[in-house]
C-alpha cells in the first residue's frame, strides 16, 4: 500500500508543477493558495505517508489504515479542487471545503492514532 501512496504522490507533484508552470506561464498568480496546497498536502504529505508505509506496512492492512486511505484519497481532491474553485464559485467550493476537509484532517487522525496504537519498538517491518 506505501508504493500506492507514492505513486499518487509524483501524481500530486506533477499536477503542482503543472499548476505553478501555468500560473508564471500566464500570470494568473490567483491560483497561488491553490497551488501551495496541491504541493503541501497533495505531494508533501501523501510522500510522508507513503514513506511511513513503505518502512511499516502492517499499518496499511489493518481497519485504521485502510479507512485512512479512502478518506485521505476522497477528501484530498476535493479539498483541493476546492481551493481552486473558490476562486469561480466561492459557495460551492465552501461545501467541497467542508465535505473535504474534515475527512482529510479525519485522515490524518486516524493516521496517527494507527501510528500511535500498532507502531512499537518491536516492530521489525523494515527489511535492511
Amino acid at each position: 500500500m506505501g508504493q500506492t501512496w507514492l505513486k499518487l504522490a509524483v501524481l500530486y507533484l506533477v499536477i503542482g508543477i503543472s499548476i505553478g508552470l501555468f500560473m508564471s506561464y500566464t500570470l494568473q498568480l490567483n491560483w497561488a493558495a491553490g497551488h501551495a496546497h496541491v504541493n503541501v498536502v497533495g505531494w508533501l504529505t501523501t510522500l510522508g505517508i507513503g514513506a511511513v508505509l513503505s518502512i511499516y506496512p502492517h499499518l496499511a492492512q489493518n481497519g485504521l489504515g485502510k479507512a485512512t486511505f479512502w478518506l485521505y484519497h476522497i477528501g484530498v481532491p476535493m479539498f483541493l479542487f476546492s481551493t481552486f474553485y473558490v476562486q469561480i464559485n466561492p459557495s460551492i467550493a465552501h461545501i467541497l471545503t467542508f465535505i473535504g476537509g474534515p475527512m482529510f484532517l479525519l485522515a490524518i487522525i486516524l493516521f496517527g492514532i494507527n501510528i500511535f496504537t500498532n507502531l512499537n519498538e518491536n516492530t521489525t517491518d523494515f527489511k535492511h
